[in-house]
């Protein structure tokens, strides 16, 4: 049996990490060795906009002790990823340039997309995760930077938000400006509630959500302080808030003693206990599960899966449908005409592998934006398909990368819109990006006119190609001279870009 060394760097707002694993199909992902070093990039981010030369100094010698420490592993490989610290400085190229210079590292700097889809999946390989997610469940993921909260129900992804209340981006929006640690607090609190405010009356509608996942830095430590002997089962909610409450009245350093922290005066200490009590408190929380898991176990994770060293049970593209449905209904699309267009554009897509030569991942950005494509409509009958373009590049669906997330957008668009020369997209969408939305938006737009009445008059369609033609053959007693006068109209455009021409032929029901 194989087993691989993998090393996983991470560069956050607040530290630098490595993990070093052992990746197996039978023990999957075994920890073997964890270093950490405090360097606190957000510091300057955030508040200065750029990373001074002091920090970066810092970095690249970390990176470059940590090379060493790969090579006394022998890892077989890596991966290095940077967050919004790194992301949101004005010198990131420099930055990066430097590191790969100094340390022979290439360091991929995350979207917020691709960062909280990595933490997920680290949880999504634990034991139990999917029986916990059977109950309406949410997973918040806290960083430096700010926090993702993702909420589950009946084993799917409901819908994921991202307020920009990190640890360290509150410490240093407050800290400063606060005459005392007690007041500190309280306008943390305040600024914490505030953002939940508004999540809980868009999403929950006064429900409740029973069970909370945390995912963060001293979650683990507060866990088995809670339960004495914590080993990642449930925690009840009453006991995690009452011991909040009593631990938030020491000192930073009194917090560090009890909690075993190294850093005795991190003062990261108080906002994460904060936000891991406010969330507890308004989302009426009853129970609390710290699996102790991080991007780094999420990086191991990804790269085992995508060289199949070993396989999750865990259905992440239904996890993308179902958010999008979620989605879609939350802007009042009409659910029957999207059911009806998803059928039909996968069966046209799956007619045509050997023509549009797609993947099974562009099949899936296709039926997203079959749900999503009528979301604009919510803001503006006239102008649907511009609003529904900002709604989904405004919107994060977990599973879908940043750039995945602008193909569904562009395919949407283009769905009614002319679509432009490349050249005039080229700042927008790279090549291959720019031939997935012509090629999704031509079987959208046929798809669509199929059921352009939105009544749904085609009860059996199968698809085939004959010669140069797509040949669509349908039942139906009803008249449908609207679909098929749009649908010529439509044609035009889906035979531009596959060079064969779709055809209706109507089979009577008898």
């Amino acid at each position: 049996m194989a087993v691989y060394t993998f090393a996983a760097i991470y560069i956050g707002s607040y530290e630098v990490s490595l993990k070093i694993f052992e990746l197996s199909l039978k023990k999957k992902m075994r920890e073997i060795d964890y270093v950490r070093s405090r360097i606190e990039l957000g510091r300057d981010a955030y508040s200065k906009g750029s990373i001074g030369y002091e920090l970066v100094e810092a970095l690249c010698d970390t990176l470059a002790e940590f090379t060493g420490i790969m090579k006394a592993y022998r890892v077989d490989s890596y991966e290095a990823c940077a967050s919004a610290a790194l992301r949101d400085a004005g010198n990131e190229l420099f930055i990066l340039d430097q590191i790969r210079i100094r340390t022979g590292l290439n360091v991929n700097v995350l979207s917020n997309s691709e960062h909280r889809f990595i933490s997920y999946r680290a949880l999504a390989a634990r034991d139990g995760f999917e029986e916990l997610i059977q109950k309406r469940t949410a997973v918040i993921d806290i960083g430096g930077g700010g926090l993702q909260l993702t909420l589950f129900d009946n084993g799917s992804a409901v819908t994921t938000e991202y307020m920009a209340i990190g640890t360290m981006r509150l410490r240093n929006q407050l800290a400063d400006k606060s005459a005392n640690l007690e007041q500190y607090e309280l306008q943390m609190e305040e600024m914490v509630n505030k953002e939940l405010d508004v999540f809980c009356a868009m999403f929950l509608e006064g429900k409740k959500i029973p069970r909370l996942i945390f995912v963060g830095d001293y979650i683990m430590e507060v866990a088995r302080k809670v339960e004495k002997k914590h080993d990642n089962k449930m925690v009840g909610a009453e006991k995690f808030i009452g011991y909040l409450d009593k631990i938030r009245k020491k000192s930073i350093e009194m917090i560090s003693s009890e909690l075993s922290i190294p850093n005795e005066s991190d003062p990261l200490v108080v906002p994460y206990m904060i936000i891991f009590e406010c969330m507890a408190k308004k989302m009426g929380a009853e129970e609390i599960w710290a699996p102790g898991v991080g991007i780094s176990d999420g990086i191991a994770c990804g790269f085992a899966l995508k060289n199949h060293i070993f396989k999750l049970d865990h259905d992440f593209d239904a996890d993308i449908l179902s958010a999008a449905r979620c989605m879609a209904a939350r802007y009042m699309s009409y659910s029957p005409h999207i059911d009806a267009l998803c059928a039909m554009s996968t069966l046209i897509f799956d007619t045509m592998k050997k023509v549009h030569g797609l993947s099974s991942r562009e099949r899936l950005l296709l039926q997203v934006a079959a749900i999503l494509h009528d979301c604009g409509k919510y803001i503006s009958i006239a102008n649907a398909p511009l609003c529904a373009y900002h709604i989904i590049m405004s919107s994060e669906i977990i599973g879908l990368l940043h750039h995945e997330r602008e193909i569904v957008a562009n395919t949407v668009l283009y769905n009614t819109h002319p679509v432009p020369a490349y050249q005039e997209l080229s700042g927008e969408l790279d090549q291959e990006s720019y031939l997935i939305v012509a090629k999704l938006a031509a079987i959208l737009r046929v798809s669509n006119a199929m059921d352009r009445s939105h009544k749904q008059k085609f009860k059996k369609v199968k698809a085939v190609i004959r010669g140069r033609e797509l040949v669509i053959t349908i039942e139906t007693e009803d008249d449908i001279t609207l679909e098929k006068t749009l649908f010529d109209v439509k044609t035009a455009y889906f035979e531009s870009v596959f060079s064969i021409k779709p055809v209706i032929k109507r089979k009577r029901i008898v």
